[in-house]
C-alpha cells in the first residue's frame, strides 16, 4: 500500500518538475471552459493514455518506442494546428469542416458548448506529448517491473502516479478558471487570452518537437530540487531500488534478531556453479548466508571479498555461504558469462544461476547486492541491504552460529583489502550516481540532439557542462538498456566527481574487441588510470563486464571524462562510481 501511495505522491510532485512544462499550455487552453464538461475529461484522457503507454510499453517490449514515437509526431501536428487556430478563429472556422472527425475542431472557438469527448480526445494527445522526467519514484516502478516481469500491479502503479499528477494539474486547472474569469471581468480581453494561449501552445508544440520536454528543461534547477524529494519518499517508504549505499539492516547490536520467516526454496536456478544444486530442506541444520549479486554491480563485487572470507573462515563451523546470481542485463544471463565472472573473482563457494529470477522472487528480494541470515533451523534471522556494516553481519554469524553450537568460541573478524573494482568506496566523497546510457533508465544527458531510439543517429558532444551531465559524440543506435557505436571514433563525455569511474562495456558482434582511449580533464589519466587501462588511458574491450577507468590517486574534485572508442560495434551500458 505504501508503494502505491508514494507513486501517487510521485504525481503530484510532477507539477513542480521541468517535464510537465510541455504539457501546461495545453491545459490551460481549457482554462477558460467549464471544469467538468472540458478540464476533467482532458486530465483523465491525459492520465489513461500515459498509463496504458508506460504499461504496453513495460509489457510489449521495444516495439511499442517506435510507436509511441510515431504517436508523438501526430500529437505534435494536432497541436501546431490547435494553436493556429487559437490565433485565427477565421482558420479554424475554415479548418474544422474537412477535419471534424480528425479532432481539427478540439478547440473550436469559445461560443460553442465544450464537449466532454472532445476535451478526452485532446487528453490523449496531451498523454501522447507528455514525456516525465525518469525521476526516482517514476524510475522504481519501472525498474520493479523490469526486475520482476510485468503485472497487473505495475499497471496499478502507473495509473497511481498519473493520478497524482492529474490531481495536481487539476488544481492549477481550477485556479486558472478564476484568473481568466478575473481577467475577462476587468478586461473584456477575450480574445487576446486566446492568442496568448495560441502563441503558448505554439510554444510548446516547438518545444516538444525539438526535444527541449527531455532535454534542456531537465537541466533546471527545479529537477534537481524535485528528485532529492521524491529520493527523500524513496528512502523512506522502502521501494524497489538498486542498493547502492549502506541501508538500514533489520535489527542492531543491542536488539534480539528477528524471526523473518522461512528459508524460501531455492529451485528455480538455471544451473549451479561449484556445488551440485542445493536445498533449503538439506541445508537445515547448517547456518546459511545468502547473497544476491550479479557480476557487473560494482557494490555486490566490493561486497565479495568479505563474502568469501566469511565462507573460508567458518566453514567448519557449520556456516554454508550461497551466491544467488541475479541478473540485471541481458548479458548477465548467459552462463559462459556468469562461469568466467566466478573464475575472475575466485569464488568458491556454490553459486545459484537465477537467470529467470526464481529465487529473487522466493525471497522476495528488491536489492543488489541483499544478505540474508539464516539459522540452523531454517529461519531468516537478520538481512542486509547494500554495502558496508560487515562487522555486523559477521557478528550475526558468529550468534548463529553459537545458537547451534554453543561450544564454539569465536571471535574477532575478517580483514579484508579488496584490489581493482573489489577495493572499498570512497563513499564519504562520492557525489555521482549511477547512470545508464540505454533510454530505459536514462538521465542527465544533454548532447544537443535528442535521443533517437533503437536506430542510428548522429550526436555531438555537448558544450558546458554541470556536475553529473553526459552526452555523446559519434553515430550511436541507443537502445533500451545500451548504447550501440555505429562508427569507429566514437565517444562518450562524463563531467562527474568522485574517486573511481567505472563503465558496463561489451565487446562487438561476436566478441570483436574493442579499442579505447581514456581522458580526463583532456589529457591521458596518468597516475589517475583504473585497473582496466595504463596511463596513456589505453584498453580494450573484450568482455562483457564493469570496467575499472579511473581511479584518482589525489584530491578528488569535479573531473570531466572522455572516453574514445576507436572500433566500431562496443556496447555501453551504466556508469558507477566509487
Amino acid at each position: 500500500m505504501l508503494l502505491y501511495v508514494l507513486a501517487f505522491a510521485g504525481g503530484i510532485l510532477t507539477i513542480v518538475s521541468p517535464c510537465i512544462l510541455p504539457v501546461l499550455p495545453f491545459v490551460f487552453s481549457r482554462a477558460d471552459q467549464p471544469f467538468r464538461r472540458s478540464g476533467l475529461p482532458l486530465l483523465a484522457g491525459m492520465a489513461i493514455t500515459f498509463s496504458l503507454v508506460a504499461a504496453v510499453a513495460t509489457f510489449a517490449g521495444a516495439w511499442i518506442v517506435r510507436a509511441n514515437q510515431i504517436g508523438r509526431i501526430v500529437a505534435i501536428v494536432i497541436f501546431a494546428v490547435l494553436g493556429l487556430t487559437l490565433l485565427f478563429p477565421s482558420l479554424a472556422e475554415f479548418l474544422s469542416r474537412p477535419f471534424v472527425r480528425l479532432g481539427g475542431r478540439v478547440q473550436q472557438d469559445g461560443a460553442a458548448a465544450p464537449s466532454i469527448g472532445k476535451s478526452f480526445v485532446l487528453g490523449i494527445s496531451t498523454g501522447l506529448l507528455w514525456a516525465p522526467c525518469a525521476g526516482p519514484i517514476l524510475g522504481l516502478i519501472l525498474t520493479g517491473a523490469a526486475i520482476q516481469g510485468p503485472s497487473a500491479r505495475t499497471v496499478l502503479l502507473l495509473l497511481a502516479f498519473a493520478a497524482g499528477a492529474a490531481v495536481s494539474l487539476a488544481a492549477v486547472l481550477l485556479a486558472g478558471n478564476k484568473v481568466f474569469a478575473a481577467m475577462k471581468r476587468s478586461l473584456a480581453a477575450e480574445g487576446w487570452i486566446r492568442r496568448g494561449l495560441g502563441v503558448a501552445v505554439l510554444a510548446g508544440v516547438v518545444a516538444v518537437a525539438s526535444g527541449w520536454d527531455t532535454g534542456i528543461l531537465r537541466r533546471i534547477s527545479l529537477s534537481g530540487g524535485t528528485s532529492g524529494f521524491e529520493q527523500h519518499l524513496v528512502d523512506i517508504l522502502h521501494p524497489v531500488a538498486y542498493a547502492r549505499s549502506n541501508q538500514p539492516a533489520a535489527a542492531t547490536e543491542e536488539a534480539p534478531l528477528d524471526n523473518e520467516g522461512a528459508f524460501p526454496s531455492l529451485s528455480g536456478a538455471v544451473a549451479w556453479l561449484n556445488s551440485p544444486p542445493l536445498t533449503a530442506e538439506a541445508l537445515k541444520g547448517k547456518v546459511v548466508v545468502i547473497d544476491f549479486w550479479t557480476y557487473s554491480c560494482i557494490n555486490c563485487l566490493r561486497s565479495i571479498p568479505y563474502i568469501e572470507a566469511w565462507a573460508e573462515k567458518y566453514k567448519n563451523d557449520g556456516l554454508v555461504v550461497i551466491g544467488v546470481h541475479t541478473p540485471e542485463f541481458a548479458f548477465e544471463k548467459d552462463q559462459a558469462n556468469i562461469e568466467k565472472a566466478v573464475r575472475d573473482l575466485k569464488i568458491t563457494y556454490p553459486v545459484a544461476i537465477d537467470s529467470n529470477y526464481a529465487i529473487w522472487k522466493a525471497f522476495n528480494n528488491e536489492y543488489w547486492p541483499a544478505h540474508y541470515f539464516i539459522d540452523a533451523t531454517g529461519q531468516i534471522r537478520y538481512h542486509h541491504f547494500g554495502e558496508g556494516e560487515y562487522d555486523k553481519s559477521e557478528k550475526v554469524i558468529q550468534e548463529l552460529l553459537k545458537l547451534k553450537n554453543s561450544s564454539l568460541s569465536l571471535t574477532g573478524f575478517v580483514q579484508v583489502h579488496g584490489s581493482g573494482a573489489e577495493a572499498a568506496a570512497d563513499m564519504s566523497d562520492v557525489q555521482s550516481p549511477e547512470t545508464y546510457v540505454g533510454y530505459n533508465r536514462q538521465e542527465n544527458y544533454v548532447s544537443p540532439e535528442k535521443i533517437r531510439r533503437d536506430a542510428p543517429a548522429a550526436y555531438t558532444a555537448p558544450g558546458r557542462m554541470d556536475v553529473n551531465d553526459w552526452g555523446l559524440a559519434g553515430s550511436w543506435t541507443v537502445g533500451g538498456e545500451h548504447a550501440l557505436l555505429d562508427s569507429a571514433n566514437g565517444k562518450i563525455i562524463f563531467r562527474f566527481h568522485a574517486r573511481d569511474l567505472h563503465l558496463v562495456l561489451g565487446p562487438g558482434k561476436d566478441g570483436q574487441p574493442i579499442r579505447f582511449k581514456v581522458l580526463l580533464d583532456g589529457s591521458v589519466p596518468g597516475d589517475d588510470h583504473g585497473v582496466d587501462v595504463n596511463g596513456q588511458g589505453e584498453g580494450t574491450v573484450k568482455d562483457y563486464r564493469l570496467y575499472q577507468l579511473i581511479r584518482q590517486k589525489g584530491k578528488v574534485e569535479d573531473r570531466t571524462f572522455e572516453i574514445q572508442f576507436l572500433d566500431p560495434g562496443v556496447q555501453v551500458y551504466a556508469f558507477t562510481f566509487g
